[in-house]
């Protein structure tokens, strides 16, 4: 096997205490390992600052409602926002929720589509039938990519809202978010984009996409669950009704009558998780301090290894684009993914294998599920010769 030629090894992985040696972690598609200050940030907040937040005029509820804040400002910095524009969400599929609950359905009439791509995750299907909306599919291109030339072809008035992941979960294949919002915006509908696995590998700024809403999971960028962030135009925001209804979300509160304060306060009902928002700071600081462009190209280079790998095995067939974005999905032929799984497993390998919340994707991939390998930070040209020893061993195990 070559070396790692397109940058120098990251080497992060001591910065794991999850991540023991001997173990190739391959799943960060599927949740990001923790770095040591992000479960610093999480302990000290519960262990030494903890209160609540915008409620309490005691110091330090007000302490922790600056480092509360502060975190959502954090946020859109690193996505190009305003922090009026940032909802804190449970995660990318609250987030969709959200946006399929306040601004698509009560503007839904008789006619009115979404437009999707064949590759979408199901938190970016579901919602939308749940709203009540038919949807029109994008196909993708030969080397699995979201066709955009299709895109601009079958795009209609009808079509209110176009719906599309910035990195397949599945594939690895990146969208030119640019021009998908052109193509939407030229029959006036409105764009969101999943960013989930666009944002631990991918500069983003908003503004510059032109997308219209954006949306992304914390435990998929190196910080915890149950956080996640819902960015909206501000303009579309103040349009849309509350989500859900309770403490914090509100203006003034009658028996007979109530109103409710503006974004984003008005789409966090309830105590938030606090801590999470400032894990999620923590996890910023930390990929910034590696640097995202060092980070992507880490990952391009072990996607090109792995690739290259596999592909020697005669009995292997990969999905995706060449350039896939940190993500290498496979089959070994004869063998059902989860049997791959849990060989891999035996030798301390860890991948993802099943339809990864894409079944749509996988009938037109022709395949009832495939094994995925997924990078971070954390991993080297040691967890691919790991990988593909066990897949060795899968072809003589079934040979």
């Amino acid at each position: 096997m070559t070396m790692l030629t397109a940058t120098r090894p990251l080497d992060r992985v001591a910065d794991f205490p999850a991540i023991p040696a001997g173990w190739a972690y391959l799943d960060t598609a599927a949740t990001a390992q923790k770095p040591q200050p992000v479960i610093d940030a999480i302990a000290r907040g519960y262990g030494e600052t903890y209160a609540t937040v915008h409620r309490g005029v005691y110091q330090r509820s007000a302490d922790m409602t600056l480092a509360y804040e502060a975190a959502r400002r954090r946020v859109a910095g690193f996505i190009g926002g305003q922090s009026d524009e940032c909802v804190f969400v449970r995660g990318a599929t609250e987030a969709i929720n959200l946006v399929a609950h306040s601004w698509a359905a009560p503007r839904r009439q008789p006619g009115d589509r979404v437009l999707l791509s064949q590759l979408e995750h199901h938190s970016n299907i579901v919602p939308w039938q749940m709203a009540g909306y038919e949807v029109d599919v994008v196909p993708l291109t030969a080397d699995h990519c979201i066709d955009l030339d299709a895109m601009a072809a079958m795009i209609g008035p009808q079509h209110k809202l176009v719906a599309l992941a910035h990195v397949s979960n599945v594939l690895g294949s990146v969208l030119d978010v640019q021009r998908a919002a052109e193509i939407a915006h030229s029959v006036g509908a409105t764009i969101l984009i999943d960013g989930c696995q666009a944002v631990p590998r991918l500069p983003v700024d908003v503004a510059a996409l032109g997308c219209d809403f954006y949306v992304f999971s914390g435990h998929k960028l190196y910080g915890p669950t149950g956080i996640g962030v819902l960015w909206g135009r501000a303009d579309l925001l103040e349009q849309m009704p509350p989500y859900q209804g309770g403490g914090s979300m509100i203006d003034k509160v009658s028996f007979a009558r109530t109103t409710y304060a503006p974004p984003p306060t008005r789409f966090e009902a309830g105590t938030p998780h606090i801590v999470g928002a400032l894990g999620l700071h923590a996890a910023i600081d930390y990929v910034e301090e590696i640097g995202l462009a060092a980070i992507h190209a880490h990952e391009t280079a072990l996607v090109r290894e792995a690739r290259e790998a596999l592909g020697r095995i005669n009995s292997v067939r990969l999905f995706g684009p060449e350039d896939s974005a940190g993500i290498v999905s496979f089959e070994v032929g004869g063998v059902h993914p989860h049997d791959v799984g849990t060989i891999l497993d035996e030798a301390k390998v860890a991948i993802r294998a099943g339809h990864h919340c894409a079944q749509p994707l996988m009938e037109a991939l022709g395949a009832e599920a495939t094994a995925r390998a997924s990078f971070g930070v954390y991993n080297g040209l040691q967890d691919i010769e790991a990988l593909v020893r066990g897949i060795e061993r899968v072809t003589r195990i079934f040979g």
